[in-house]
């Protein structure tokens, strides 16, 4: 066992998925926590700390797991936290599926760990018309056993005075005389018996509530409660960042930065290399933030002021969902989908992320359980998922000429997405992973746990992306002070012209999308292109460069080998769709 280091105690809470332990957490815990990734992987994970007594405690909220006899990654780094030991284990059960927790907890009863069961949702249970003999499953078990509801705080601090009560406890089944954890082969029969002895359930007719969970999972009308819960969600979005961009950090970058930038745009001489990488180009005599490119000027407006609003507010709007028990249900709507595509159903979850931010969908991959699933995500993002900017831009640009075209667009992507997918799952090996996940019932989300983590969430972002930003623009910079970037351009126009049937002219605002595709939809749009012209050029910006923040999160979480193979497939994936459309459009230059 980990020795306490310093004073400090280490305290664990294990738990099958969706038991309530990050509520939990948020409750003992509080502001005072942290995201890291267990070492030699991107499994993620939240310490806190607690004092109470006069303890310190190292609080760990260990990664949900079904098993310690791993099947992913995630259980894999449930099962080396709990190996590597702690001065007292919460065992978190959820009162309304107590048969199956059982199992894990007699795998952490067997490492011989000090435990206490905290036994939550026991207003869920007291719903469903389940009642459990708190008193007999302490007894049978031989550690404390306490209620709790954790979105509440109902039971919590009784949950941590029992803290010095932990013991390794162990089964006394009805009618033995001493307590033991049984083994694999009697551990199911071990379960029923406890079962049967401390919990009753009596009939209860269904509610509303009832019907509704019960839809959200049917394979037709969970469907379509999954798509009106996705376009309400991001209307939601859109309305929240559109709303906070124009009424309060537009004019903030207005009155405060664009002064600063303009007072060292004059100290530069108002042009010239250095001017161009620090303020950025002078777009018609003055500096503009979206398309000027500097790092006074796009570097801290496109983290701060473009992204971070929608960043924020789809990570409320997803908290939302989270807590309130819908995204495992839309997780299985999907499913069946996403497994063709060598997926399983929370894949959803990055994809709809990227259309907020790429960045954010790509950190989210880590969510999935091998480095297979994590790759294929990560690649669909970056090539077929626009992020809310780019969509923006290809709605007012392309809109413009009608309702079909922007149809088109979209449909490419769609297909790119479902084509790519199925053949990444086909020709990488490994196997696609099965969907094992607990439904929870639909509940009120605690607003403080919802605040908590949207904190920690913005945070992780600004820490990652910010930075990130800020390097790429400085590296795109020197490469277009160099020439590098204008020499590209060059070379590529005549693949441009024969592929893509696209004037010169179009290669330098599609290479541009690696600073800003959005920008780079608008340049497009000023090339006087038909039609069906305007509508390949989109798809190729769109599916071509993931933007330099992308990337760069792109080789952090991938790796350079991986990324590298990752851009060939994207590369290929663009002119293939792009060459497909201009056949389809008849396209002649």
């Amino acid at each position: 066992m980990e020795a306490a280091q310093d004073g400090i105690k280490r305290l664990l809470l294990v738990g099958n998925p969706n038991v309530g332990k990050s509520a939990l957490f948020t409750r003992i815990t509080g502001v005072h926590a942290v995201s890291s990734n267990y070492p030699g992987t991107t499994v993620g994970f939240l310490e806190g700390w607690l004092r109470r007594g006069g303890e310190v405690w190292r609080v760990i909220d260990v990664p949900g797991a079904y098993t310690l006899s791993p099947t992913n990654e995630a259980e894999e780094v449930a099962e080396r936290m709990v190996d590597e030991g702690a001065d007292a284990v919460i065992l978190v059960l959820d009162a309304t599926a107590l048969e199956r927790n059982l199992f894990l907890a007699l795998q952490v009863m067997e490492r011989g760990l000090p435990v206490v069961v905290a036994l939550n949702m026991v207003d869920e249970a007291r719903h469903k018309g389940i009642e459990i003999d708190v008193e007999e499953l302490e007894r049978s078990l031989g550690v404390p056993v306490v209620p709790t509801v954790a979105v509440t705080g109902e039971g919590i601090s009784r949950l941590l005075d029992r803290l010095t009560e932990a013991g390794p406890g162990g089964l006394l089944l009805p009618g033995a005389n001493e307590r033991r954890v049984p083994g694999r082969d009697d551990r199911w029969s071990a379960i029923g018996e406890v079962i049967e002895s401390v919990q009753r359930v009596s009939h209860r007719h269904h509610t509303l509530l009832d019907k509704l969970e019960d839809a959200s999972v049917d394979s037709f009308w969970g469907l379509l409660i999954g798509l009106l819960v996705i376009v309400g969600s991001f209307s939601s979005i859109r309305f929240l960042g559109e709303g906070v961009i124009d009424r309060v950090l537009d004019p903030l970058f207005e009155a405060w930065l664009l002064p600063v930038a303009e007072r060292v745009s004059d100290l530069l001489g108002g042009g010239g290399a250095a001017h161009n990488i620090i303020v950025g180009h002078l777009i018609d005599g003055r500096i503009d933030f979206e398309q000027s490119l500097g790092l006074l000027s796009t570097g801290l407006y496109v983290p701060l002021a473009m992204v971070l609003p929608y960043v924020a507010a789809f990570y409320f709007v997803l908290g939302l969902l989270e807590d309130f028990g819908y995204l495992p249900r839309l997780a299985v709507v999907f499913d069946a989908l996403l497994h063709r595509m060598g997926l399983h159903g929370f894949a959803i979850v990055p994809s709809l992320l990227g259309l907020g931010c790429n960045v954010p969908g790509i950190l989210a991959t880590r969510v999935l359980d091998s480095d297979r699933e994590r790759f294929i995500a990560a690649t669909l993002i970056s090539v077929a998922i626009p992020c809310a900017g780019l969509q923006a831009m290809i709605v007012g640009t392309v809109g413009d000429l009608g309702a079909r075209w922007v149809l088109a667009v979209y449909a490419t992507l769609f297909a790119s997405w479902l084509i790519l997918g199925r053949l990444l799952h086909v020709f990488l090996p490994g196997f696609s992973p099965e969907l094992i996940v607990e439904i929870p019932p639909y509940r009120i989300p605690s607003f403080k746990a919802l605040g908590m983590k949207l904190w920690m969430r913005v945070r992780g972002f600004l820490m990652e992306a910010v930075p990130l930003v800020l390097a790429g623009i400085l590296v795109i910079g020197l490469l277009e002070a160099a020439g590098i970037t204008a020499l590209l351009s060059r070379l590529l126009a005549p693949v441009f012209r024969g592929v893509l049937g696209l004037p010169p002219e179009a290669s330098a605002p599609i290479l541009l999308g690696i600073l800003r595709k959005d920008v780079a939809m608008g340049l497009l749009g000023a090339l006087g292109l038909s039609p069906a012209q305007l509508v390949v050029a989109t798809v190729t910006l769109s599916m071509t460069f993931p933007c330099v923040a992308t990337f760069i999160v792109l080789w952090r979480e991938l790796g350079g080998r991986r990324l590298a193979a990752s851009m060939g497939i994207m590369i290929a994936s663009a002119m293939a769709a792009g060459a497909a459309v201009r056949l389809l459009l008849a396209i002649r230059v």
